[in-house]
């Protein structure tokens, strides 16, 4: 019992759905890997463990057939994201001791599909920025060196996944916020297309850029989530059905693509870490040696930066332009920055950026017809010391904002293609680096039946959980 957090979200399910395993006991298994953890990472602020164990015993009256494929595993979801009865604060002092009375409708799927929420993980405020850090709960550590940030803005997920407090964990992503923190930390992060995963209730459910996602310590952990989550919610106007188990059985049939695309920076649109593109290159030379067909190519992303840079100002601006009104003194700069830079915005630019991202979606469409997969670094360089709010610069490059260091994600989000974060090897400190692999446009099975095999190839599925380990000297 004592070593429950070391196995997979698989491995936990099989022995739930058997009777092997109570859910209240995977729930004291994770409350002790948790107590020892938490210390020296602060990824999960926020428990709720009488709620839990409530759930727990619910499901235990139920026989293990009818509790649902997560059968009673207790899963974390991120802080922005609300539970019912569950301090939820979005990383911001504004929302200090907020407490919803509903669930956003991905908990209800998650509960309804067996899943017990243990608690909540740390944000940076309303998920902006890539660095996990807020004023209500302080800084998430990087597990792999204490003194290094973990990325985010699903940091504190990536934390808990990489250190054994859970078994899966809840991200969203509008510019990079799982695949980051899933290339920091060494876990798996999963980029749906737009309404593969119900969202809300949102401001504006039209929105494209921001989706909700899972995580998971490998691909195929990732696949049995991401079949929970899927699906169409009536409330939701972008989501659509899904069907059966249909990311298991894609993992299930792994194979690796005959023929893809790697580029190191996107055709020069971001300057990325020499170490972090050795690493990735030799990963993709193992796929090569493997049989896969590598073309050194990518389509033209060039308009990126300044297309994400006005349609993501724009969304802050519809999201939180009352918080502005109402809260500047709360906000941290960036985001008020953002917001004014959205409210700032015409018509016109607007529609230059939205044009401007139909013809980069039909660009990657029409790459990715000729090519199976497109892959990238996750991330431009490993983690970085605590105490930076943002990679402001890189190989004498200037960054025009706290933003845009995570190009090389966000670009991606503006083709809406699915895209995967995983662990492709390590620097000369120890430190983690991840392969983001882009998939065709809402071929999400496809994808994961890909990623699984280059992941069996790579051979790091079981680099993690590990236990935290001190600054480097």
């Amino acid at each position: 019992m004592q070593d429950l957090w070391r196995r997979s979200a698989r491995a936990m399910v099989a022995a739930l759905a058997r009777g092997e395993l109570r859910p209240s006991e995977a729930v004291d298994a994770a409350l002790d890997r948790i107590a020892q953890v938490e210390p020296k990472v602060n990824a999960v602020p926020t428990l709720c463990r009488e709620r839990a164990m409530a759930h727990a015993e619910r499901l235990e009256r139920l026989t293990p057939e009818q509790r649902g494929p997560l059968a009673g595993l207790p899963v974390l979801v991120k802080d922005l994201v609300d539970v019912a009865g569950v301090r939820t604060t979005y990383g911001s002092p504004i929302w200090r001791d907020h407490v919803p009375e509903t669930s956003d409708y991905l908990v209800e799927r998650i509960e309804a599909a067996g899943g017990i929420v243990l608690g909540k993980t740390n944000t940076p405020e309303f998920g902006a920025g890539a660095v996990t850090f807020n004023e209500v709960f302080g800084v998430t550590s990087n597990p792999w060196d204490t003194g290094r940030t973990c990325g985010g803005s699903s940091g504190g997920a990536a934390v808990a996944l990489a250190t054994g407090e859970a078994w899966l964990a809840t991200g969203s992503d509008l510019g990079g916020s799982l695949r980051t923190p899933a290339s920091f930390c060494g876990i798996v992060g999963f980029r749906p297309s737009p309404g593969r995963v119900p969202a809300g209730p949102q401001r504006d459910p039209f929105q494209t850029l921001s989706v909700e996602g899972p995580m998971a310590r490998d691909v195929r952990d990732l696949a049995l989530f991401l079949d929970v989550m899927a699906g169409h919610d009536p409330r939701d106007p972008l989501s659509w059905p899904s069907e059966l188990d249909q990311h298991r059985r894609a993992v299930a049939e792994a194979r690796l693509p005959a023929r893809l695309a790697f580029s190191a920076d996107l055709g020069g649109i971001t300057p990325v870490d020499e170490e972090v593109v050795s690493v990735c290159q030799a990963a993709v030379e193992r796929l090569r040696a493997a049989g896969v067909a590598v073309t050194l190519a990518q389509p033209d992303l060039a308009p990126a930066s300044d297309t994400f840079t006005v349609l993501r100002a724009a969304l802050y601006a519809t999201n939180s332009g009352p918080l502005l009104r109402d809260h500047r003194d709360q906000l941290k700069p960036e985001v008020v920055w953002n917001i004014e830079q959205g409210m700032a915005l015409d018509a016109d630019r607007i529609g230059q950026a939205q044009r401007a991202r139909g013809e980069l979606q039909r660009r990657a469409a029409a790459f990715l017809a000729e090519h199976e997969l497109l892959l990238t670094p996750t991330a431009i360089v490993p983690p970085f010391a605590h105490g930076i709010r943002y990679l402001a610069e890189l190989n004498g490059h200037r960054f025009p904002s706290y933003i845009d260091w995570v190009a090389i994600a966000y670009a991606v989000t503006l083709t809406a293609c699915p895209a995967i974060s995983i662990p492709c090897g390590f620097t000369r400190a120890g430190l983690p680096v991840g392969l983001q692999l882009v998939g065709r446009p809402r071929d999400e099975a496809g994808l994961l039946r890909h990623a699984a095999a280059i992941e069996d190839t790579l051979g790091l599925a079981g680099a993690v959980p590990i236990d935290p380990k001190p600054p480097a000297s």
